[in-house]
């Protein structure tokens, strides 16, 4: 399957299915990422062979010998969209070539295989197709999916593997924060670091958020929803939060967000938040922000407004700032009416209530 041939899945039902009644009370309140549907999709690789035996199975866990490369070295990548109801009762994806687009860039930086952009999408449309009734209703709900591969090989040497798996699992979802949108605080870590130049960062790779564990430990400590990591160079510019990216809101309206420099995530809704902002005549800079502009910015009324965004949480406005130099609010601490109107804008394409003028949204069903 590395070049043109059939990417017809095989399909195995799951035999033992989760009834309609437990599937209902799973989806009444499922949190995130805690509740799965009953398949996935596996397929394989050989190094000479390609990519070969795509199939939709039960979900179930996965045999692996201690010896495997991906638990001694790490070679792992994965992603994460979500899929979405539509008014007319269709379901549709949000951007699926982007996510396809990132898995291969993060596939080449951990020296793995690419999975052809056909194949990633169909193994997609294959999942929702058959868990559709794991889609939640209301209007926090959706099904995320999380493909991933890893090194499956086994052997013991430093060089890349010869053998991986990609698989897809599904989660019905709520909210990413309990109790809805609302302002999040963060901690400036003033000893970790995310990435640095020349390093993984720019890579959805395992590894690059097991970095971080300890880190948004220290933000818990704090009394923090998250933490946000500075430059690893000059230890002065934000990089970004744990899993999100990174907006200020300037008094004139215009939006500031860190550059794609290789040391941070190039998010999928940061793409969309920018491109919804220009689209509305803002301004949009993507240059280094200090954490001292911040401070200063947020103190004389400069900086406005601040968000995270990421697909998980989508737009979160960011309402106290603390670091080991003392904590500051931006505005009130409350949600800004740019972020609340980006957000609103962008969760309505998603949900088909508003015009997709950008070819967003990914109809499968």
């Amino acid at each position: 399957m590395s070049g043109g041939d059939s990417l017809d899945f095989e399909i195995r039902p799951n035999p033992a299915p989760v009834g309609d009644g437990e599937r209902a009370a799973l989806l009444a309140n499922p949190g995130f990422g805690r509740v799965f549907t009953d398949h996935m999709v596996t397929v394989r690789y050989a190094d000479g062979k390609g990519w070969y035996e795509p199939r939709v199975e039960a979900r179930a866990p996965i045999p692996m010998d201690p010896a495997s490369a991906v638990l001694h070295y790490a070679q792992e990548i994965f992603e994460g969209l979500k899929v979405y109801t539509l008014p007319d009762g269709g379901v549709a994806m949000f951007r699926p070539e982007a996510n396809a687009a990132r898995f291969a860039l993060s596939a080449q930086r951990m020296a793995m295989p690419a999975l052809p952009e056909e194949l990633f999408l169909k193994s997609l449309h294959e999942i929702i197709s058959i868990d559709r009734k794991w889609i939640p209703e209301g209007e926090d709900g959706s099904l995320y999916l999380r493909p991933f591969a890893y090194a499956s090989e086994v052997f013991l040497g430093v060089r890349p593997a010869l053998e991986y798996l990609y698989l897809v699992i599904a989660s019905p979802v709520g909210p990413y924060f309990s109790g809805g949108v609302k302002p999040v605080s963060v901690w400036v870590t003033p000893d970790y670091t995310r990435a640095a130049p020349g390093g993984t960062g720019a890579a959805k790779c395992g590894g690059n958020y097991a970095a971080g564990l300890s880190a948004q430990a220290e933000a818990a400590g704090h009394g923090c929803d998250q933490v946000v990591y500075l430059d690893a160079v000059e230890r002065k510019y934000i990089d970004e939060l744990g899993g999100m990216n990174v907006f200020l809101v300037l008094d004139d309206g215009s939006l500031v967000t860190p550059p794609l420099t290789g040391t941070i995530l190039p998010g999928i809704t940061r793409d969309s938040v920018i491109k919804l902002a220009e689209r509305a005549g803002r301004r949009v800079d993507e240059r280094a922000i200090s954490l001292e502009e911040w401070r200063e910015g947020a103190a004389s009324g400069r900086v406005r407004e601040a968000f995270a965004c990421g697909t998980a949480a989508v737009i979160t406005p960011i309402g106290t700032i603390k670091s080991p130099d003392g904590e500051f609010k931006v505005a009130d601490g409350g949600p800004g009416e740019v972020t609340m109107g980006l957000r609103k804008e962008l969760v309505d394409i998603q949900r088909g209530r508003a015009e997709d003028t950008f070819g967003w949204v990914h109809r499968v069903l």
